[in-house]
């Protein structure tokens, strides 16, 4: 009787088996193709800037100024302005994004006010970056008088990166054992202090990381900056945070909507260059991840 019922659910089951073992061929089929395109059209368009803008770069492209002459044009000053940018905006997003990511973590777990932050950080990250434009428009620019400044557009990709840097702060804070600050309060140390001496060493290399994620978001934004007024034609670098600016994505912009081809290539350059400073920004954060988890094991 046993051998009987075996042999009726035996080929019920084989079959159920292979049919989920069809599914999933299918499935890592249709998810490497998706991959694959995906790859190939991102190698089609770096060809394509290659091709257009390789030619142009040269020393003396980046270190010129800009001029309406497209061979004479250069991106010195809008390469400088993306970097006082990125500088500024990591000073403005970084101990706002530590701090209140230390205190939904280590103080405020379980209270109803970190619940509610807790979904105004997941609604911010999913806002598109214009709106950002449009409240730096009106809080930084015009509210708060700061004209079309280094220091209103900081504020503003600060604000648009800080929850990127909120998230990945409490991921990296996630991470640091739970035994390590049992063992910090178990010798007689402070909160206070177990979060400062123990748990934010070993977080470093995590919240270092998401943070210079996050800038390379900014330092590509355009939406943002075009909101708020940044010029399009600036031939002086910034000296200070008062002081009008551009920026790369900017510059590019600029030259992409001129017909002639001679700017065109032009912007194909610039795209090479901010390409090349994001590759260095995240080469940066791999190596310093690195470097500090290294430090801390040793």
């Amino acid at each position: 009787m046993n051998a009987v019922t075996a042999a009726t659910i035996r080929p019920p089951v084989e079959r159920a088996v292979a049919r989920r073992r069809r599914r999933d061929r299918t499935f890592r089929l249709l998810a490497q193709s998706a991959l694959w395109l995906a790859l190939a059209v991102l190698a089609a368009l770096l060809m394509s800037v290659v091709s257009g803008g390789w030619e142009r770069l040269s020393w003396d492209f980046i270190t010129s100024y800009p001029s309406r002459r497209a061979a004479a044009a250069g991106i010195y000053p809008a390469l400088a302005g993306s970097m006082f940018l990125v500088v500024l905006t990591g000073a403005l997003a970084l101990p706002l994004g530590v701090g209140a990511a230390l205190y939904l973590e280590e103080y405020g777990r379980g209270t109803r006010l970190e619940r509610l932050i807790e979904i105004n950080i997941a609604n911010l990250a999913a806002v598109p970056s214009i709106i950002y434009g449009l409240l730096g428009l009106g809080l930084f620019v015009r509210a708060l008088a700061m004209e079309r400044s280094l220091l209103a557009g900081a504020c503003t990709l600060a604000l648009l990166v800080l929850p990127i840097v909120i998230l990945a702060t409490r991921e990296a804070l996630r991470a640091v054992p739970k035994s390590l600050r049992e063992a910090s309060y178990a010798l007689g140390a402070t909160k206070w202090q177990t979060v400062w001496h123990q748990v934010l060493p070993v977080a470093f290399p995590g919240i270092l990381t998401g943070l210079i994620l996050a800038l390379s978001r900014a330092i590509g934004e355009t939406a943002p900056l075009i909101t708020i007024g940044a010029l399009t034609y600036v031939p002086f670098v910034p000296d200070s945070i008062w002081s009008p600016f551009t920026a790369l994505p900017i510059q590019i912009f600029n030259w992409v909507s001129r017909p002639q081809t001679a700017f065109l290539q032009n912007a194909a350059a610039g795209i090479l260059v901010l390409l090349a400073v994001l590759l260095t920004m995240n080469s940066a954060a791999i190596w310093l991840r690195d470097r500090f988890q290294k430090q801390g094991v040793s």
